[in-house]
Parts: C-alpha cells; sequence; structure tokens
C-alpha cells in the first residue's frame, strides 16, 4: 500500500481534498461547494456543521481505499474566522462571516480604548477591517454577547478547529493569529496588550509550532498531523523552501493577495491606507503584502450576469 499525506485545502468557496504520495505528486483531489446558511442575526456564513461532517467522512473515505495508507495529514483554511467551542470541543456559534457588518460604535469604543486607529493599526500591521480583523469579533461577543463569551472555551481559527477534529487538542497558530487580526504586536512579537486587559487572552489555546506535527490516531493506527495553516501562508511555503532570489507571490481565490518575503521595511502609514499589511510566515517571519477582493467579485459578476 502507497504511503500518502491528505491535505484539505479549505476555501471560502471551494473545499479541495488532495492526496500525496512521497514524492509530492497528487495521486487523488476531489472538490465541494456547500451552501451558505445565516448566523442569528441573518447574515450569511459557513455552514460548519455541513464542513465539518465532509471533513470527517473524506477521511473515512480515504482510510478505507484499498491501495494507499493514510500516513499524515493537515489542513489549510481561510483565515479572519473564529470557531467558538465549549470545554467538549462543540461550537457554541455559528462561523461568523468576515464580511459582516461591524457596529461603527463598537469600533470607534475599542479605537478610543487603545490608541486610536492608525496607531493601532501601525502596531498590529492591518488596516482596520471590522470583522476581516478577528481579534475584533472576540470583542464584539464579549460587548455584545457576554452570555455566549460565558461559554466560550476556547476559540480557534478555522484551521486549527479542523485540525482538532483529528486530534482532539486545541492550539492557535502564528500564521492565523498574524493574518490581519488584531492580535499580535508586530514591533513587541507577542500578543497586544488589549487582549489581556479585555481578558480574551484566556480564551486563545497555546501556540504550536506549524512545522512540527502531532502524533495521533486514526482508527487505530498511528497519524501525524498538522496544526493547520492560513491558506496564504501555506502558499508561500514551497516557494521559500525552493528559491533564494527574491520574488512576489500571486495567490489567487476569494482575494488575490500579493506576497513579498523580500520586502522587511515596516508598513507605512500610507501603505495602510492602501489596504496593505503583514502576514506571518510559518516560521514567524513577517511578510509585507496587498490585497484585491477580485475572486469575490468576480464571483459576484458572475452570479449577476
Amino acid at each position: 500500500m502507497l504511503p500518502v499525506i491528505a491535505i484539505f485545502d479549505v476555501g471560502k468557496t471551494n473545499k479541495k481534498l488532495f492526496l500525496f504520495d512521497e514524492q509530492y505528486n497528487v495521486l487523488f483531489e476531489k472538490s465541494e461547494c456547500f451552501p451558505e446558511t445565516k448566523d442569528e442575526g441573518g447574515d450569511a456564513c459557513e455552514d460548519l456543521q455541513l464542513l465539518t461532517e465532509w471533513i470527517k467522512t473524506s477521511l473515512h473515505e480515504v482510510s478505507t481505499m484499498k491501495d494507499v495508507t493514510l500516513k499524515a495529514i493537515n489542513f489549510s483554511s481561510y483565515g479572519a474566522s473564529f470557531v467558538h467551542i465549549d470545554r467538549e470541543g462543540r461550537p457554541v456559534a455559528p462561523l461568523y462571516n468576515y464580511l459582516k457588518p461591524y457596529p461603527a460604535s463598537l469600533k470607534q469604543q475599542f479605537y478610543d480604548s487603545y490608541g486610536g486607529e492608525l496607531a493601532f493599526s501601525m502596531h498590529t500591521a492591518s488596516p482596520s477591517l471590522g470583522n476581516l480583523n478577528s481579534g475584533l469579533q472576540l470583542y464584539w461577543i464579549k460587548k455584545q454577547h457576554p452570555e455566549l463569551f460565558d461559554k466560550i472555551h476556547y476559540s480557534l481559527h478555522l484551521p486549527q478547529y479542523l485540525s482538532s477534529l483529528v486530534t482532539g487538542r486545541r492550539y492557535s497558530d502564528i500564521t492565523s493569529i498574524g493574518c490581519h487580526t488584531g492580535m499580535w504586536n508586530f514591533s513587541q512579537n507577542r500578543y497586544h496588550e488589549w487582549l489581556y486587559r479585555e481578558g480574551i487572552i484566556n480564551k486563545l489555546p497555546p501556540i504550536f509550532p506549524c512545522d512540527q506535527s502531532i502524533r495521533t490516531e486514526y482508527q487505530n493506527k498511528p497519524l501525524l498531523s498538522g496544526v493547520g495553516l492560513h491558506d496564504s501562508s501555506a502558499a508561500l511555503i514551497p516557494y521559500l523552501a525552493n528559491f533564494t532570489e527574491p520574488f512576489v507571490l500571486i495567490s489567487t481565490g476569494t482575494w488575490c493577495i500579493s506576497l513579498n518575503p523580500f520586502n522587511q521595511s515596516p508598513l507605512t502609514a500610507e501603505e495602510l491606507k492602501q489596504d496593505c499589511l503583514s502576514y506571518m510566515e510559518y516560521r514567524g517571519k513577517p511578510i509585507k503584502a496587498s490585497r484585491l477582493f477580485a475572486g469575490y467579485e468576480h464571483e459576484q459578476q458572475v452570479k449577476r450576469l
């Protein structure tokens, strides 16, 4: 039986499963699109139950294949999306869409409390983006839905939630934390002070190194699992491993993102105004980036046509 690695690549539109052999040849691939559901406020969001069932069903399908044996697994997924779980690992809230409108008064209250919008954006290497700054989702829950906040044991970014379905362990990951979340102070290279002041830091599980694996079992067989990666940061890894000459990687999907691993200058106020930001690559190094919402726009115009 051929040893294989399974990779789940969960995008906003397409959910994909790949099986790779030890030479990184793709042996199997499948793709699914799921209808969205709605959260309690009537806003469209990912159907978390449907996604969870698809992951489990697909994993079972791989385990029953006659000619391959599953040795390792990892997950990449879009960012700015938290799965809020209780102590048993059960989701206690919808997977809120990062396009969900953020209350203007609450946003103003937040920035008034933490040094102003520009200073905060400079420290966290991201423009002010509402729910796309996923840390502010937790601030919104604490301030406007305290009963839900009390139910949350851990808030996992989506890649780490998917990994926990296999390992049963809950971790955070630097590529998800460092992806326009408003949670990481890039100048100090640590969590931002506001998370401690608001008592939100206790809702975040420990950080696991994304270049290490978790030893687990699936159907009584040993399995190595990654902790999960933010998809744009994951896209950089093979290029960083194989190229030393400077390059810019254009990662396309719902967002078209230009990532420059070779520009180490801090973000300027002007760059932030033009929607530039920094991502965190898997070794904890900032990656300068610019974004265009081109994939989403394409999808909307196709629907209109």
